[in-house]
């Protein structure tokens, strides 16, 4: 199948819950927000909607949702009371959910999305005297950012628009089952084995660790989301929609009740967001098989900011071991793969303790899991193997351990800093590559990096690293950013400045919340001043530079105690709008000498290098800091008379 095409019709799961839906009368919307209704309390299992109530004959909206509509809504906060039926594959879900419009435009409907496999069943909205029924509309909509590569959407209709800025609170509950699907990626034309391989979320049962799987908006909506639609395969829109929605969504709240109704062996523990928490278990108390008791087993996880992920939830076995140290906490049946893993961590801490302190905030939280590889911050999930080589795991994990020394996933880092918590793990992960394999290696990953970088710079709208979503700025460009400041202050100073930062965070948790902390810590700990670096690579996008070697000139100094020497005029030329400071290197063979220069924007600057020996060549930028162009710049010298 070509790329981008899509069905015409929904497939035959999502088809089916076209009918059979209950469609309320209306009720007057909240242009204010009022008390949210409670949610049923942990265990009670959602009951279906009236039966009295009418089946509407047409279930979708008359006119089709836009995307723009889908921009205008920000969910603020989700409380939500969820019930897994694992043996069943299923879920049955109460959410209230605050609803803010952000446009500019008083919104007349309210478009929210679930997987194609999940049923709407009920909608009511908060008003002054209590919870009133609110109609809605749903169809299935093609779009990627589920793995059925389908969401059902329902489309709300308050008695009267939510206001621009105004807010309402709306009580819905939804259920269906939530299978393995590699749909989305077959209809681009992946392999099966490969798309069954990236798409692993199911509810399944406990018999394996991490055997129900749920990653959040992009793999599967197991949860309400408002968002635009996106395909895989149209260029960067699905993953610059993930992004900009993750960014979008980076303070909303979430508030996650979870029972779990198991039959045999109970699952142990459940991971949300990162967040390991046992499960309580209540059997029935019959004197039964262990393989036939029935049981809720439940957790709660109390309302915290969502921050720049997408919501996930893990269950793990029973049977699952649990291994923990200082480092890393390990989840697997297989008892023999903790050593190597366990020795890959250890291997990657003397990197981390040097620029971050001697331990990290919090274990590494590793569950082993089937399918390709997922992290979310400290929290990583991969398939594991007692015949690991520890060598080959470190750099698999050098992030998530980074995340895990530096940002503990109960600390809500503010918006303005993440990029330096992003940049930070892919800085560690090149820091590791120059430890093992040179720092050629880890040069080459950077040039790498920039052309992604460039072309970023030059198709994505202008993105501050303080308020930036895509990839290739919150975590490359960040990374290139702590790389130059390491070059600049130099490794002692760079890690003095790291962990004085860590400290001030640890004594106060707001701390980094002024964008500016950062520097003013590199500042205070250096004495120098890096405002001028900041002003162009932080605070600001100002693209990246564009060198050139206008002339570099040698000339002969006298001999000295048998030794030829020279000295070496270089001046460079940054027709880019952001200012660098990039180092200059002359070389013969194995000599060379190296100074720093400072190049404004549209501007030109000169050093001089006293070289001990014949000059062969001058380099100007040896890839350390990215450029609209070529990173690396040449120029071999003509034999000196």
């Amino acid at each position: 199948m070509p790329l981008n095409s899509r069905h015409t019709e929904p497939p035959t799961a999502a088809k089916s819950l076209l009918f059979g839906f209950v469609l309320f009368t209306s009720g007057v919307a909240a242009q204010t927000p009022v008390p949210a209704p409670d949610a049923p309390p942990p265990g009670q299992v959602i009951s279906s909607a009236p039966t009295e109530l009418a089946v509407p004959a047409d279930v979708r909206p008359e006119v089709p949702v836009t995307d723009a509509e889908r921009s205008s809504i920000a969910i603020t906060s989700l409380n939500l009371d969820l019930h897994l039926i694992p043996a069943e594959a299923r879920e049955e879900a109460h959410a209230t959910l605050t609803i803010r419009n952000t446009s500019a435009d008083p919104l007349a409907r309210i478009p929210l999305q679930l997987s194609s496999t999940l049923h709407w069943i009920s909608a009511s909205v908060a008003t002054a005297e209590g919870l009133k029924p609110i109609p809605f509309t749903e169809s299935p909509i093609a779009t990627d950012t589920d793995h059925t590569g389908y969401a059902q959407e329902a489309v709300f209709t308050p008695g009267q628009p939510l206001a621009p800025g105004a807010t309402l609170i709306l009580s819905v509950v939804y259920r269906g089952e939530v299978k393995q699907s590699s749909d989305r990626l077959e209809l681009i034309g992946a392999p099966h084995d490969r798309a069954i391989a990236t798409d692993w979320d199911a509810i399944a049962t406990t018999s394996d660790a991490g055997s129900t799987a749920l990653r959040g908006f992009g793999n599967v909506l197991w949860y309400p989301v408002a968002a635009p639609t996106a395909q895989l395969g149209n260029g960067n829109q699905f993953f610059d929609l993930i992004a900009r929605e993750r960014r979008k969504n980076f303070d909303a709240t979430m508030h996650l009740r979870l029972t779990v109704e198991y039959i045999g062996d109970p699952p142990d523990s459940a991971i949300f967001n990162g967040q390991l928490r046992p499960l309580d278990h209540a059997p029935d108390g019959n004197d039964q098989p262990i393989d036939e008791t029935h049981g809720i087993a439940t957790a709660d996880f109390p309302s915290s900011p969502i921050g720049f992920r997408a919501p996930s939830l893990f269950l793990t076995a029973q049977h699952a071991i649990l291994s923990r140290d200082a480092l890393v906490s390990i989840i697997t049946p297989q008892e023999g793969a903790f050593p190597p893993y366990a020795e890959a961590v250890a291997d990657l801490q003397p990197v981390l303790s040097g620029l971050l302190g001697p331990t990290p905030r919090e274990p590494m939280l590793l569950l082993d899991h089937r399918g390709e590889p997922y992290e979310d911050a400290g929290f990583v999930v991969a398939q594991l193997a007692s015949n690991a080589d520890p060598e080959l795991a470190a750099p698999a994990l050098v992030r998530g351990l980074t995340h895990a020394w530096f940002s503990p996933q109960a600390r809500p880092i503010p918006a303005t800093s993440l990029w330096l918590d992003e940049g930070l793990a892919e800085y560690m992960s090149l820091a590791w590559t120059q430890r093992t394999e040179g720092r050629e290696a880890a040069i080459g990953e950077l040039r790498h990096a920039a052309l992604l970088i460039a072309l970023a710079e030059s198709s994505e709208t202008p993105q501050p690293l303080t308020e930036a979503y895509a990839d290739a700025f919150l975590r490359l460009k960040s990374a290139f950013v702590l790389w130059q400041l390491r070059d600049m202050l130099g490794d002692e100073l760079f890690s003095i400045s790291l962990a004085a930062f860590r400290h001030s965070i640890a004594l106060n948790p707001a701390f980094d919340r002024d964008p500016a902390a950062f520097q003013q810590t590199l500042e205070k700990t250096s004495g120098r001043d890096l405002d001028w670096f900041f002003k162009d690579w932080v605070y600001a996008d100002k693209g990246l530079p564009d060198l050139t070697i206008v002339q570099a000139n040698p000339r002969s100094l006298p001999v000295k105690s048998g030794k030829s020497g020279a000295i070496v005029a270089v001046e460079v030329r940054n027709d880019g709008d952001a200012v660098a400071e990039v180092p200059v290197t002359v070389r013969a063979g194995t000599l060379f000498a190296t100074e720093r220069l400072r190049i404004l924007a549209h501007a030109s600057a000169s050093t001089r290098i006293v070289f001990e020996g014949i000059p062969e060549s001058v380099e100007v930028n040896d890839g350390s800091v990215p450029e609209l162009r070529s990173t690396t710049h040449t120029l071999q010298f003509q034999p000196l008379p």
